[in-house]
């Protein structure tokens, strides 16, 4: 056993000297042939060969470490090939029927997956209308309950050096169809900006971008309607608060939209699957390609 463990670990010296054989000169010019089905190595009667680690050379590489990696994937194919051997002769007859079965399902779980998404990715409708997703909300909306509490902000972050804040804090106040062009119009001397107020956006990503709010303060300045303005070492923040929703409130519809559509994508898929395969079972039947042979007693 220790003599057959030396031999094994002696592969890579043996693999070493064939690759480099192989590569030559240039291995550019090795991997650049047509295969032509001469073996790098062998295990028992499995055979690898040139064009099965072509592959691997896609990125351009000195010989050496061509070398290196050609020689450490032999190495790695063949010691997967000699497990395999001793595994075949080793584990029961049993282990090994259930695990051609296992294998068996599973590449035929790839190749109906495959085929069932490129059906799905050709038929399926991924169109959602605003009435769609409004009548799904109200059906279900007991069940999209806020865990984070969530609100609609209008904000600037000023450069501490900034000159005309007091405009900027009244503009942004009064936000009349004028007072946004003109916030617009400034907006690159700006740090940060934010004028959808229709966005809901939740309190941890508003803490994120205005470092002094903290989860402990944040009741303070972040209330329905309320105007705050901080400031730190690196610059004032203004921000002027809309609507607000709090943890265990029914989420606001524009909150959860894009999970809204998922849902109802997801639901049209399993749909769209289930007719599919329905179809599919009927027309073998008329076709006589599938049978169910009844049981005799």
């Amino acid at each position: 056993m220790i003599s057959s463990l030396k031999n094994l670990f002696r592969v890579p010296l043996i693999f070493g000297t064939l690759v480099l054989a192989l590569l030559g000169v240039s291995c550019d010019g090795l991997f650049n042939k047509e295969p032509d089905s001469e073996p790098l190595a062998r295990v028992g009667d499995a055979y690898l060969y040139k064009e099965d680690i072509e592959s691997l050379l896609v990125t351009p590489l000195n010989q050496q470490d061509s070398a290196s990696l050609v020689t450490n994937y032999i190495n790695n194919w063949a010691i997967k090939q000699l497990l395999f051997s001793k595994a075949q002769i080793n584990l029961t007859e049993e282990q090994i029927a259930n695990f051609e079965r296992l294998v068996n399902n599973y590449r035929i779980d790839l190749f109906t997956r495959a085929y069932k998404e490129a059906l799905v990715l050709r038929g399926e409708d991924t169109t959602v209308t605003d009435s769609q997703l409004q009548s799904f909300y109200e059906e279900e909306k007991e069940n999209f309950v806020l865990k984070e509490k969530v609100l609609q902000l209008r904000f600037v972050q000023l450069p501490k050096q900034f000159l005309n804040k007091e405009e900027v804090v009244n503009r942004l106040k009064s936000f009349e169809e004028q007072d946004r062009v003109f916030l617009d119009s400034i907006g690159v001397q700006f740090t940060k900006l934010n004028f959808n107020d229709s966005l809901w956006i939740p309190v941890s990503r508003i803490i994120q971008e205005i470092p002094p709010l903290s989860l402990e303060n944040e009741d303070r300045y972040l209330k329905k309607s309320q105007f705050f303005e901080l400031e730190d070492s690196v610059g004032v923040y203004l921000g002027k608060i809309g609507e607000v929703r709090t943890i265990n409130e029914i989420a606001p519809l524009g909150y959860i939209k894009p999970t809204i559509r998922q849902v109802l994508l997801n639901r049209r898929k399993l749909d769209f699957m289930r007719r599919l395969e329905t179809e599919l079972l009927d027309e073998a039947v008329k076709q006589k390609e599938f049978q169910i042979y009844e049981k005799t007693q």
